[in-house]
């Protein structure tokens, strides 16, 4: 555990960044090369992630296209982003695949609201894992008499209040999203 401020910022930052990926596999009606993200590809004997078999791009606002680099691999690719649950149905022409990104219902914009809100919900508790670690590291070094009572206050002072902003950070991506998911 660390006192350091610089490194429970970091720690609060990738917990930020975590959910920014999250939040870019949710499906919003547009397209997003992240939402192909947790496609796996049975390639060659083995599990590959589809970046890895194709070049996947977002040539309009409502087609993803995956262009397959081996031939042999577009029908395997197909399945695999047809059974990755996203409800997407690819259409193979060629070497590339072609994936229409279907209008969303009201009922399916509910479901990923509320999705958005339990991988905030994990975000915040990340950040507040930090936090902890860090109020627990001040109190260690208090104890070990290696910081003063008041240097204690001083820094729980100021990891509370990263901690608030990590926070906001999250609420703000939240918000984000959930407007994104609405007025599409």
């Amino acid at each position: 555990m660390s006192t350091d401020p610089k490194e429970l910022e970091r720690r609060m930052q990738s917990a930020l960044d975590a959910l920014k990926k999250e939040f870019g596999g949710l499906r919003t009606g547009r397209a997003s090369v992240a939402l192909l993200d947790p496609v796996h590809v049975e390639a060659y004997g083995q599990r590959m992630p589809l970046t890895q078999v194709g070049t996947v791009s977002a040539p309009e606002p409502r087609l993803l296209t995956v262009n397959v680099w081996d031939k042999g691999l577009v029908v395997s690719t197909a399945k695999a982003i047809r059974e990755a649950g996203l409800g997407l149905n690819p259409a193979p022409d060629g070497q590339m695949i072609r994936i229409p990104i279907p209008e969303l219902t009201a009922e399916r914009r509910n479901e990923l609201a509320k999705l958005a809100h339990k991988y905030a919900e994990q975000g915040r508790v990340a950040v507040r894992n930090v936090r902890r670690d860090g109020m627990e590291a001040l109190k260690k070094a208090e104890k070990d008499h290696k910081i003063s009572q008041d240097e204690h206050r001083q820094k729980s002072d100021e990891v509370q209040k990263l901690t608030d902003r990590y926070v906001k950070l999250v609420d703000d991506a939240l918000a984000h999203k959930e407007k994104e998911i609405k007025t599409v």
